[in-house]
């Protein structure tokens, strides 16, 4: 079983950079596919990145170059660094994982963090 705590989030102005942190217990997040999503109000959950156990990485369109997700295994931590910020990516973010690991192509995922909210405004 695997717990996720998010971290990070915060306020920042169109341009800027955030990153988020997903930090793991239970089991080393090393062995799984860890998704980050998001989701804004009134709008759908959006899957904007995940990375597998063999660190494979996949984006959205709306994100890919300018986020970039990554791992620490000593600190058993996902990461999402997010740059170039858009007002369009304000919305609460969250870390996610499967039973399985890889995450390209799923769409299930079994643990969850409570979100991080990201805002950005100038």
């Amino acid at each position: 079983q695997v717990q996720l705590v998010e971290s990070g989030g915060g306020l920042v102005q169109p341009g800027g950079s955030l990153r988020l942190s997903c930090a793991g217990s239970g089991a080393p997040l090393d062995y799984y596919g860890v998704a980050w999503f998001r989701q804004a109000p009134g709008e759908e959950r959006e899957r904007v990145s995940c990375i597998d156990s063999s660190d494979i990485t996949h984006y959205a369109d709306s994100v890919k170059g300018r986020f970039t997700i990554s791992r620490d295994s000593a600190k058993n931590t996902v990461y999402l660094q997010m740059d170039s910020l858009k007002p369009e990516d304000t919305a609460v973010y969250y870390c996610a994982v499967p039973d399985n690991s890889w995450c390209e192509g799923i769409y299930d995922y079994d643990y969850w963090g409570q979100g991080a909210q990201v805002t950005v405004s100038s």
